[in-house]
């Protein structure tokens, strides 16, 4: 007696076109709800005011030298990352940068309470390097920083 019969299931339909759509919205919904920030090196800064502090920077992606008044006093950054560098190192990179590019664009953002002999050491670290497009990041006297 048989009281049920053995008949063979088809296995559920998955429909792959509808779980792409799914995907493709959710995609797009995390793209667009994704906010983007521009890199900014981890130091706290407080750049000193201008009075003939200009509105943008003339370039998209300068190297960025920061100098800031406690340890490590030297910030290298560049669009990838940004590095606590001594003195040296700073040197050596700099002269290596500028012999890949002899174009090389290099922004300087001191704190304004950083030591000036910072800054000068920067500065003749440039001049050595013979990088010529060289930017100082101020902010402008109603305190927007550049």
């Amino acid at each position: 007696m048989k009281f049920t019969s053995r008949r063979k299931r088809q296995p559920p339909a998955v429909i792959i076109v509808a779980l792409i759509d799914v995907l493709i919205v959710v995609l797009i919904f995390l793209m667009v709800t994704t906010s983007f920030k521009h890199r900014q090196p981890s130091v706290k800064l407080t750049l000193p005011a201008s009075e003939q502090a200009l509105p943008g920077a003339t370039d998209k992606n300068p190297l960025v030298i920061t100098i800031s008044k406690t340890a490590p006093h030297f910030h290298l950054s560049d669009r990838a990352n940004d590095l606590p560098v001594t003195l040296d190192r700073l040197k050596t990179e700099l002269a290596e940068r500028a012999r890949r590019n002899p174009e090389l664009h290099v922004a300087v953002r001191p704190d304004k309470d950083a030591i000036v002999d910072n800054f000068v050491k920067v500065m003749d670290a440039l001049r050595a390097a013979n990088v010529r497009n060289v930017e100082m990041h101020s902010q402008s006297a109603g305190g927007t920083g550049q």
